[in-house]
């Protein structure tokens, strides 16, 4: 090729076309840490049009229970990468602070706390569903749930709504 030739560039077609693709998080813990990464990346897929999906299991109800929703917490026990020794996580009032400094840490990203950002997810069109042994084991109500909850389903509910989709557990 000469310097005087053109060429058409090959550019990836990035449309704004629907996307057929479908993502589902697993959420299985209930501490803030563990939290935030499934809520920020449903809401990225979300941002690119992606189906999204969260079912809520074990200690991951505490994210859609009312009652203990708006107070989940972060520990550094058993959590080494937090760069601090271990034995600090056992002393009184550490569990606290540490919530106290994650929550200032996230805020200060203009990032919500977990109910609002349930209600933004829910509003974007994320579908929330919680897992029918993990309500029935710690004897929970619909009432108890979430109300962006669309329903209490169970793992073959589950296996068939996550057919074709990534599924995340986290």
């Amino acid at each position: 090729m000469t310097a005087t030739e053109t060429t058409t560039p090959t550019v990836p077609d990035f449309g704004d076309d629907e996307t057929d693709r479908k993502i589902c998080f697993i959420c299985s813990k209930g501490t803030l840490d563990m939290a935030y990464p499934a809520l920020v990346m449903a809401n990225g897929a979300l941002g690119e049009g992606v189906e999204t999906h969260l079912f809520f299991t074990f200690w991951g109800m505490d994210m859609i229970t009312k009652k203990t929703m708006d107070h989940l917490k972060f520990t550094i026990l058993g959590n080494p990468a937090t760069h601090m020794p271990q034995a600090l996580g056992g002393l009184p009032g550490m569990t606290g602070m540490a919530t106290k400094m994650m929550k200032k840490q996230i805020s200060g990203l203009d990032v919500p706390e977990v109910p609002e950002f349930m209600e933004l997810l829910v509003d974007m069109g994320a579908h929330l569903w919680a897992c029918r042994m993990s309500v029935d084991m710690m004897d929970l109500e619909p009432d108890d749930l979430f109300d962006g909850v669309e329903d209490i389903i169970n793992v073959s509910d589950f296996i068939e709504l996550s057919d074709g989709a990534q599924v995340i557990f986290v």
